[in-house]
């Protein structure tokens, strides 16, 4: 695409243009383009965790974003890229499950997290963390009361809080091709040709390492510090993107 093999697409992220959801987001990584809805509701907490709430993170590629899906039960490709956004989510506890209990055993959240991909040009792995994360910033769920009387549940019409995120793992992405040029942010034609894909995880809010995911040729370990390193740098300014898109939302 014209790019210098370290350069990273242009991205672009907006929130806040879904009416009907608890929180929303709009990123584009190129022309990859991703829509997240965040969804609350209420349910009864597991019996080992009674007073943990839940987040479920999905994503979805349906036919129409690329001619390499096919219409019919979910694609593989988005039930692997959902497993491991909730893993991301999990491991690097963005969201303490106990913020997002109501009532010990009684009555706990539920945050769902729809992901749909609206075009495909690859890397959509860090595209839809981002819109995840960019979504969950945006997102108030009303406040909860339980009655043990009655045993319900109420939600204040008016009366919203934001949901609490306690850190903020963004993914950045890499190619190896010809097992020697890496590449930053691979786009749809250039993914097949890889021979391995690198992964770094990085939590923004405090600019940590969170973990590296290597699929296909394992790289040295020069090229995992050049890799690591790219990563922090990049992973400022998608920081800095968050935060302009929350301040004008």
């Amino acid at each position: 695409d014209g790019r210098k093999v370290d350069a990273w697409r242009d991205v672009r992220v907006n929130v806040g243009s879904i009416s009907t959801a608890n929180g929303s987001s709009l990123v584009r990584i190129g022309d990859s383009t991703i829509v997240c809805g965040v969804k609350a509701e209420i349910a009864e907490p597991e019996l080992e965790s009674p007073n943990e709430g839940f987040i479920v993170p999905n994503l979805d590629l349906p036919a129409i974003c690329s001619p390499k899906f096919r219409p019919g039960p979910p694609a593989e490709e988005a039930q692997m890229l959902s497993e491991k956004i909730n893993d991301i989510l999990t491991s690097s506890s963005a969201i303490d499950p106990k913020t997002l209990c109501i009532h010990p055993g009684k009555a706990v959240w539920v945050i769902y997290v729809d992901a749909v991909c609206i075009n495909y040009d690859g890397n959509i792995l860090d595209a839809t963390m981002l819109a995840v994360l960019a979504a969950l910033q945006n997102a108030k769920i009303p406040v909860a009361t339980y009655d043990p009387d009655t045993e319900r549940t109420t939600c204040s019409r008016t009366a919203t809080v934001p949901l609490a995120l306690t850190h903020m793992p963004i993914t950045t992405s890499f190619g190896v091709f010809d097992k020697t040029h890496l590449i930053s942010d691979p786009s749809s034609f250039e993914e097949p040709l890889l021979d391995a894909t690198i992964t770094v995880t990085v939590d923004i809010s405090s600019g940590t390492l969170g973990g590296i995911n290597q699929v296909g040729f394992s790289a040295p370990s020069a090229t995992l510090e050049t890799i690591t390193q790219r990563a922090i740098a990049h992973s400022k300014t998608l920081a800095e993107i968050l935060v302009e898109a929350k301040s004008i939302a």
